[in-house]
């Protein structure tokens, strides 16, 4: 196996993304993974399941769930509004394969074509070593024969311990009323996560931005993507979605992008942006000005 992956090692070419060198780097790993590297950040993707962002650290210490049962770990992407295709998640999308191209100074990984719904995925990875952030970019194309409409849904999943989530949108706006504890700090809803029974979903208009906190660690991991105005989301759909499981287990971290018209043969694209530094603030107004600190760096 060590030989293996050594002749792999060696075969990889560097690969220049964005503005700064990133290696896809397949040693001590199994075979598809890559991982990219933007300072003291690095960012693990599987393209031989699905695709999925299986780890994102800042040094040794792990941001995302690293939990063993099925849809319960890492990052991965679906197509919205989720009443196209109910439950499970489309495998196509999800955990099948991916085809992995270096090219233009990008890492790209393109998923097959599902057979009902009649999109293929494609996910750009590059770093940027500027502003300290690893940008995804979701494409969608519709390989039907017919107009359709779609969104973009980035789904990041978290472990249940010591946390704080937060984005800006009013409390009382946020729906279904009343799931989850949400308080209200000059503009900003936070929302430290507790235990029940029950799984839980709720839906905001934000600002373009979601955070997490990890007390535990002191890390905080910060999201960036389009700011949608009313109407632009899928029906029944929202710019800002947390989910969270039954018990002490994991969180989902949600954002969608426009529900869009695609011709056959035209695609999409939206961009997420990933941070993930330390923090040891304690203050809500002063962990606010950290994400708007990162946010508002110029691209």
């Amino acid at each position: 196996m060590k030989q293996i992956l050594t002749s792999l090692l060696m075969a990889l070419a560097m690969i220049f993304v964005g503005t700064t060198t990133a290696k896809a780097d397949m040693s001590n790993e199994e075979a598809g993974q890559y991982v990219l590297k933007c300072g003291n950040m690095s960012m693990t993707i599987d393209a031989a399941k699905g695709g999925k962002i299986l780890s994102f650290k800042y040094g040794d210490q792990e941001v995302i769930s690293q939990l063993k049962w099925p849809e319960s770990f890492g990052s991965t992407f679906w197509t919205s509004p989720q009443k196209e295709w109910f439950w499970p998640p489309v495998p196509e999308y999800d955990k099948q394969p991916y085809a992995v191209e270096e090219k233009d100074g990008k890492l790209t990984m393109t998923s097959e074509v599902n057979d009902k719904l009649k999109y293929r995925i494609r996910k750009a990875f590059k770093t940027d070593e500027q502003n300290q952030a690893i940008a995804v970019t979701y494409s969608i194309i519709n390989e039907s024969g017919e107009v359709r409409k779609v969104a973009p849904w980035e789904i990041t999943r978290v472990q249940n311990e010591g946390g704080l989530i937060f984005f800006e949108a009013p409390v009382d706006s946020i729906w279904p009323a009343g799931l989850m504890n949400f308080k209200d700090v000059n503009g900003i809803a936070y929302y430290e996560p507790d235990e029940a029974n029950d799984n839980r979903k709720v839906n905001a208009d934000g600002k373009g931005w979601l955070a997490y906190l990890n007390k535990e660690k002191g890390l905080l991991l910060v999201k960036q993507f389009e700011d949608l105005a009313a109407g632009q989301p899928a029906p029944d759909e929202a710019e800002i979605q947390v989910y969270v499981n039954r018990g002490k287990t994991y969180i989902e971290l949600e954002s969608q992008g426009t529900y869009t018209t695609l011709k056959p043969g035209e695609e999409l694209s939206w961009t997420v942006c990933w941070y993930l530094q330390p923090s040891t603030l304690t203050s809500a107004d002063a962990l606010a000005q950290q994400v708007k600190n990162l946010i508002n760096t110029k691209r």
